[in-house]
């Protein structure tokens, strides 16, 4: 059972994100929260596998919540899921900045949010198809977040491996990747294991951070 605390400042808002995941049969609310101070204490104590973060709350906000759950520095990271109803550049990086695994928006399909949650909890990233690109790309051009590891890609990746992480750039899941490349999505899985660790980063998210950074992925365009 994947354990769960929703942090949202809208009361109906809330009792909705609370009713959505805990319909789904693999997922349990342990808690909810309605402003970023109640999120961090409830986190702490609760220990979810993930938090589903507002970003526009009262005291704290959602990104300052994510940085002290997620941030450089933190000993045990939790799984951050963003969720908010702005696409604004400053709101993506501010959430990815402070140490957001995923980054949703709140007009998603539940069944998509749902998918998000299990894919943090199983340790990889998730951001919205429409923003993967244009973030990703932003970030690195502006430099914004610390660097991963730079090399050639043909230094560290298998050629199928490059194949991943390129799919990994436009956003697709795991099953989307092994639908591409016509494979199980258990090697797919099997792959990631294996190219996290060269690119000395800890997500999915990351490595498509990487795939622009060490100039894989084009920024522009």
């Amino acid at each position: 059972m994947i354990r769960v605390l929703v942090a949202e400042d809208q009361p109906l808002a809330r009792a909705g994100l609370v009713a959505l995941l805990g319909a789904e049969p693999d997922l349990e609310v342990v808690g909810s929260a309605a402003d970023g101070d109640e999120a961090v204490r409830l986190a702490r104590e609760l220990r979810p596998d993930v938090v589903c973060m507002d970003v526009r709350m009262p005291t704290t906000d959602g990104i300052a919540a994510t940085r002290a759950l997620a941030g450089p520095g933190v000993e045990e990271p939790m799984a951050v899921l963003v969720l908010t109803t702005f696409d604004l550049d400053d709101y993506v990086f501010g959430a990815l900045e402070a140490g957001a695994a995923g980054y949703l928006l709140k007009d998603s399909e539940p069944a998509v949010v749902a998918d998000a949650v299990r894919s943090l909890a199983d340790g990889n990233g998730m951001l919205d198809r429409t923003l993967t690109r244009r973030v990703v790309g932003e970030l690195v051009a502006r430099r914004r977040l610390r660097p991963v590891v730079l090399a050639r890609p043909s230094d560290l990746l298998t050629p199928r491996e490059t194949e991943i992480v390129l799919l990994l750039a436009q956003g697709m899941s795991n099953e989307e990747i092994a639908a591409q490349l016509v494979v199980e999505v258990s090697t797919v899985k099997s792959h990631l294991a294996r190219i996290l660790p060269k690119l000395g980063v800890g997500s999915r998210l990351q490595a498509a951070v990487w795939a622009y950074q060490s100039g894989l992925v084009e920024t522009t365009g």
